[in-house]
């Protein structure tokens, strides 16, 4: 009877399913076999909306505490800047500005994301796990978003200063084209790009990475936890991204902001020459003025949007899988 049942319990078909797949169900990526274009495009603009008014009033201070041009300077802490805003302005104040943002986050992030995973299709060769390929397809994301943003950047960063002489983004919009012409909305784009190139490739580097080791640190219960592994990762990105740099920001700002509230007005424009203008007036400090609010913006703003687009995509996954099963017949 020993003899007879080994070669039935040998049958392959009695072989129990490789554990794998079913224990690391986010390893295999599937990004670019269930959804379009125009699906990225709606899922990146949910979530970039979304990351930007509601860490807006973060954003604000930011904005304050990095555009000072009196001198000499006064070192402007978060407390500070916060209880500025609010007893010349009252909460309001901490909203300026947010229509312009929401002009402009919605399309750019649109932009972002699609570009993203084009390009993570074209340069990752089918390897997920291909970090040169996540950080070089960030680069092209942020250049080709930041065409689309920075003009609204510009017009938010005027209006969330204290006293801005601006009554809304069209006033602000008609008045910079009459005063400073067309070249003044695209008058930081070099830094902003320069800027936003290493931080994307840091940024999507380090969240595809932590998003992995996460996965693998408790890969049966990645389904369960999939937003809290997104939100984890993102912050961590996000983070680590920002205060890198952080230099390139306070330049760009003082670009935007140039000529009105007392902001210097730059000559030429240039990265060195602004950056020339905060070394003599603030030394050093200078260059990393905002970076504790600007970290307070990103980390979670890094968390709210990854975990919103991954489950906008989750959600046009069922959405074509609901499609292709209703079609079969």
């Amino acid at each position: 009877m020993a003899t007879d049942a080994s070669p039935k319990f040998q049958n392959p078909d009695f072989r129990p399913v490789p554990q794998p797949p079913e224990f690391h169900p986010e390893i295999v990526v599937r990004a670019h076999d269930g959804l379009h274009f125009w699906q990225f495009m709606i899922a990146g603009s949910i979530a970039g909306s979304v990351e930007h008014m509601a860490m807006f009033p973060v954003d604000t201070v930011k904005t304050h505490m990095q555009a000072l041009g009196s001198c000499p300077i006064k070192s402007v802490g978060v407390r500070q800047a916060l209880k500025s805003i609010l007893k010349t302005e009252g909460p309001i104040g901490l909203y300026r500005g947010i229509g312009a943002m929401g002009l402009g986050a919605g399309p750019a992030h649109a932009v972002y994301f699609s570009v993203y995973e084009i390009c993570k299709e074209f340069f990752s060769g089918g390897n997920p796990n291909n970090s040169l390929a996540h950080a070089t397809s960030g680069v092209f994301a942020t250049v080709a978003s930041d065409a689309v943003f920075t003009p609204m950047d510009m017009v938010k960063q005027r209006l969330q200063l204290s006293n801005s002489p601006y009554k809304g983004v069209w006033d602000c919009m008609k008045r910079v084209l009459r005063e400073d012409g067309f070249r003044a909305f695209y008058a930081s784009y070099r830094t902003t790009v320069l800027m936003n190139a290493p931080f994307t490739a840091v940024h999507f580097a380090t969240y595809e990475a932590a998003k992995k080791g996460l996965m693998e640190i408790s890969p049966e219960s990645v389904s369960d936890e999939r937003l809290v592994v997104h939100a984890t990762a993102g912050a961590v990105a996000g983070a680590l991204a920002s205060a890198v740099t952080t230099p390139l920001d306070v330049v760009k700002t003082q670009l935007q902001c140039q000529g009105i509230c007392g902001c210097d007005r730059f000559k030429s424009g240039s990265i060195g020459d602004v950056v020339k203008t905060i070394l003599k007036k603030d030394g050093y400090r200078g260059l990393l003025r905002g970076w504790c609010p600007r970290i307070l913006f990103h980390a979670p703003a890094a968390a709210i949007c990854w975990s919103t687009y991954e489950a906008s995509k989750n959600f046009f996954y069922e959405l074509n899988d609901g499609s292709s099963s209703g079609n079969v017949t």
